[in-house]
């Protein structure tokens, strides 16, 4: 009996975990597609030169094709993820922006987007970082305000390197695997419509 209850509360806690993860990947992955598409869009003539040029940009063949089309699936994206509509679908694209990212973006820089020497995988670059970092604050301190332009944060250097790509990635493919969720998503109610919908039979008039 007491196995029984356990069984089965491990089966309700189980179900609700996914729900609720379905639900905190999609609102966590909304807002991040939302601004990259935004700024693509504010900015979209620099954003094809950026995707076409070979010299300080991507190379990328298509530039304006290719910016529209990333433009689009994040914008969209943020779209449907925030209303669980086409999930699994729509995170496929989603996926192949971050494939692109990755590889055209973040891959030589390593792992780190931040460089942090303490961490793991830190490259060359991400080790030669505290020295540059720390002439920086002498710089900063001696001919500025260091306390005004520190109270936002402190300053860091950017790797670029490819581990938020990477982790938006994985929890795309998580999506893909979970889906929208219950309850929270038009996806659920959507399925549970075309169900009731299913079911009910058909009748001809006489």
């Amino acid at each position: 009996m007491t196995d029984s209850l356990i069984s089965q509360a491990y089966q309700q806690l189980s179900k609700g975990s996914t729900t609720l993860a379905s639900l905190l990947l999609r609102f966590y992955l909304a807002p991040i597609f939302w601004m990259a598409g935004i700024n693509k869009l504010n900015s979209f003539d620099d954003t094809v030169d950026w995707f076409g040029n070979s010299d300080w940009g991507l190379g990328l063949p298509f530039p304006w094709l290719l910016a529209f089309l990333a433009t689009a699936t994040e914008l969209a994206g943020a779209i449907l993820l925030t209303v669980g509509l086409f999930t699994r679908l729509i995170s496929i694209p989603l996926i192949v922006t971050m494939l692109v990212a990755i590889t055209s973006v973040h891959w030589e820089n390593g792992w780190q987007a931040i460089a942090d020497a303490h961490a793991p995988f830190a490259n060359e670059q991400v080790m030669a970082a505290p020295e540059k970092l720390a002439r920086a604050r002498d710089i900063l301190q001696e001919h500025g305000n260091y306390e005004w332009l520190t109270a936002s944060g402190k300053f860091v250097i950017l790797n670029n390197g490819i581990e938020f790509a990477a982790t938006y990635l994985i929890m795309l493919l998580a999506l893909i695997g979970l889906g929208a969720g219950k309850y929270h998503s038009l996806d659920y109610w959507l399925t549970q419509y075309w169900q009731r919908k299913k079911s009910v039979p058909l009748t001809y008039p006489a």
